[in-house]
């Protein structure tokens, strides 16, 4: 029995570093290997693909951590920062999802074609996502940090521009004058 158990732990830990190094490698190059995902995750060819018998399926799996990190942070944030801080912390890392997903976003397109439609997959990752941020401007309103009555669907609309930044570009810094610009905007009056 303790042997059955070291193979299921040690099986969780290759699919976290194959998920790990597959999102690290998507996000700089959509046409990545599989096999260059195995090496960098540092298991051998067969074991990805025990866990992930497709690239398609592999994809969508790293796709979908992003989202559910991301969800997750908004809660992890309000624990540990004023309101007013953990929106911001949040925004930060919705930035850094915006580019991720622009390097997943070739594969993305590939997988959408083949594996689940395009629609499927945006209800399934959005809604965590606007409901995290509703989380965090709820917590921030009655703090006094955001003005009253922001609808969470209008606010993620207006860090839209986070996804047309080039992530070649110095992303950072362009991302904290647009989410800044968008704070000014909601700010209690």
């Amino acid at each position: 029995m303790p042997e059955a158990k070291a193979r299921r732990a040690d099986a969780e830990q290759n699919r976290s570093a194959i998920i790990e190094a597959a999102a690290q490698a998507l996000a700089v190059d959509g046409e990545v290997s599989l096999n260059a995902i195995a090496k960098l995750a540092g298991v051998g060819n067969a074991t990805l693909y025990r866990h992930f018998p497709t690239r398609e399926v592999l994809i969508l799996e790293v796709y979908r951590r992003e989202v559910r990190v991301l969800a997750e942070t908004a809660d992890e944030l309000l624990q540990r920062h004023d309101p007013g801080q953990a929106l911001e912390h949040w925004v930060a890392r919705l930035a850094q999802y915006a580019m991720t997903k622009h390097g997943l976003a070739q594969a993305l397109r590939t997988v959408t074609a083949s594996e689940i439609s395009e629609d499927s997959l945006f209800g399934e990752t959005y809604q965590p996502i606007v409901a995290a941020l509703g989380r965090l401007l709820s917590a921030a309103e009655a703090a006094g940090v955001v003005r009253r009555g922001l609808n969470p669907d209008d606010v993620i609309l207006a860090f839209a521009g986070l996804w047309e930044i080039d992530p070649a570009s110095d992303w950072k810094t362009r991302a904290r004058a647009l989410y800044r610009l968008v704070f000014t905007g909601l700010e209690a009056r």
